[in-house]
């Protein structure tokens, strides 16, 4: 058996084609064992090969330097030549029984299903997808935590961990790639780090001047590349071309080698609908922080008697409609939406505060939504006010997905999604109401461009607004009513009105506009 090392060494190619060459199935995978002394490496475990492997490799240089496609070379030398089938057929081990047509029909079997699947990518016949991507690669948030990887990944890049920590804060992609092969060298280290630095601040400003992370706007590319020189253990020099497909949910990134081409990797990633698909299916639960927002149309069972059909259903489309850019604005992930009610989820951002992002988001919802309410008070000619009732929450719970054939949904399990909804029950007349838990987690430069409070009354039974305080539902609602049996849940709450938020994107677009920009 020949180490990996002495394959490199003896060959000439570097370890990003070796790991090609075996994920498309041109050559074994290796078997893993503890190196000896005399190995030359201080690597704890090492892949070995069988000898034959250097013809192998040989022979798939001469195809390649006699102008063949990595396709054809594929399909070449996963069917044995004639020459090889005599050979094939008397390795294989058969009954007196068996026929040499069976005997043949064994030896000229189809290849892997991996390696035809591949071929067919390439001539376009099956198209690639994540599930055959035969390169390393996982998917990132924009703190830089790993959310999914494939096995290419794990063991070529991310130092063969057994399994992810259930903490998003343990999974940061540097801390992996530091206990892998290629970890020990300080340069590659800080190569790394910077180009997925680059990855994450890649993140486009539109024309509004807000950051923006929608699918296809916001981006002068949602798909960009770099060259990475890394330094393998023997000396020699690893050349990966590294691809990042952006999308809201985070950054797609895949190590490929530079000596094939990749225009089916390409044609993949420009199905952005299928990727994104694929791979929120393949999120594993994680434990995250989440500021969670719960919003609720009220006497929705009144306007949709009052209304047509067609009308109830345009009034429900145009609020989802006009709430959708304001949720990408700052970073929302949708959760269900069940009829007239929406979930929205914030999780942490590299450059601003998820929990002051989720304020924000629902104090502008609130305007969007006076101005619907005015349109259609015009167009029917009704008195009637429309109140989304919102409810904010932040707290550490587990995220996952549900998913079916043609629907994913992010899904929240815990109390931090239960208060918040019941805080949306408690709301009224358009109120924006969060615990006194996701209050604290503000800065305090933050909570001063915030007025919030709690309405009492004096003791002339007059409704006075006490500025920065908070309240016990018990103590807002009398909770021996059977209108309010499901506060009860929630009775020990602090909770607070929050009556605006400040806007800083406002300010910013008055000073450009007095600047003359």
């Amino acid at each position: 058996m020949k180490s990996s090392l002495e394959v490199l060494q003896a060959s000439g190619i570097s370890r990003a084609t070796l790991n090609n060459y075996i994920a498309l199935g041109l050559l074994p995978k290796p078997i893993v064992r503890t190196p000896g002394v005399d190995s030359g490496t201080q690597a704890r475990q090492i892949g070995y090969f069988p000898p034959d492997v250097f013809d192998r490799i040989e022979r798939i240089k001469l195809m390649k330097k006699n102008g063949m496609t990595m396709d054809k070379i594929v399909r070449k030398l996963s069917s044995p030549t004639p020459e090889e089938l005599p050979q094939k057929a008397a390795e294989t081990p058969r009954s007196e029984s068996t026929s040499a047509a069976t005997s043949t029909s064994t030896a000229a079997a189809p290849p892997s299903p991996k390696v035809t699947e591949y071929a067919m990518a390439e001539t376009g016949t099956l198209r690639l997808t994540i599930d055959k991507l035969p390169y390393p690669a996982y998917m990132l948030n924009y703190n830089l935590e790993l959310a999914w990887y494939n096995e290419e990944a794990r063991v070529s890049i991310l130092g063969a961990f057994e399994r992810l920590p259930a903490d998003t804060k343990e999974r940061n992609v540097l801390d992996f790639f530091a206990r892998g092969i290629y970890g020990k060298n300080l340069s590659n280290r800080e190569a790394f780090r910077q180009l997925h630095e680059e990855m994450r601040h890649k993140r486009q400003i539109d024309k509004n001047g807000n950051t923006s992370l929608d699918d296809a706007e916001g981006f002068a590319s949602p798909i960009t590349n770099w060259l990475l020189n890394l330094r393998a253990a023997d000396g020699t020099s690893d050349f990966y071309r590294v691809y990042a497909s952006y999308f809201r949910e985070g950054i797609l990134v895949i190590f490929t080698d530079e000596t094939t081409g990749h225009n089916d990797l390409l044609g993949m990633l420009e199905r952005r609908d299928d990727v994104i698909r694929n791979l929120l299916k393949k999120r594993l639960p994680v434990l995250t922080d989440v500021a969670v927002m719960v919003a609720d149309l009220q006497n929705s069972v009144r306007i949709c008697s009052e209304l047509p059909p067609e009308e109830y259903f345009e009034l429900i489309n145009q609020i989802w409609a006009s709430m959708e850019p304001i949720f990408r604005r700052y970073y929302g992930t949708h959760g269900k939406h069940v009829g007239d009610g929406m979930v929205y989820y914030f999780f942490p951002q590299p450059d601003c505060n998820y929990i002051y992002n989720a304020l924000k988001c629902a104090n502008q919802i609130r305007d969007v939504m006076r101005k619907i309410s005015k349109e259609w008070q015009i167009r029917k000619n009704w008195l009637n006010e429309l109140y989304l009732n919102t409810g904010l929450n932040e707290g550490q719970e587990w995220l996952g997905v549900f998913h079916i054939e043609t629907k994913i949904e992010f899904t929240v399990l815990g109390d931090t999604i239960n208060h918040a909804a019941r805080l949306s029950d408690f709301a009224r007349y358009g109120s924006l109401w969060a615990t006194k838990n996701l209050m604290g987690k503000l800065t305090a430069e933050e909570r001063r461009s915030i007025r919030f409070g709690v309405r009492r009354l004096d003791q002339d039974k007059r409704e006075v607004f006490v500025n920065a305080t908070y309240s016990r539902i018990s103590e807002l609602v009398d909770l021996a009513s059977p209108r309010h049996e499901k506060m009860c849940d929630i009775s020990a709450l602090a909770v607070t009105e929050i009556i605006e938020v400040g806007d800083e994107n406002k300010k910013a677009t008055a000073s450009l506009g007095n600047n003359g920009f």
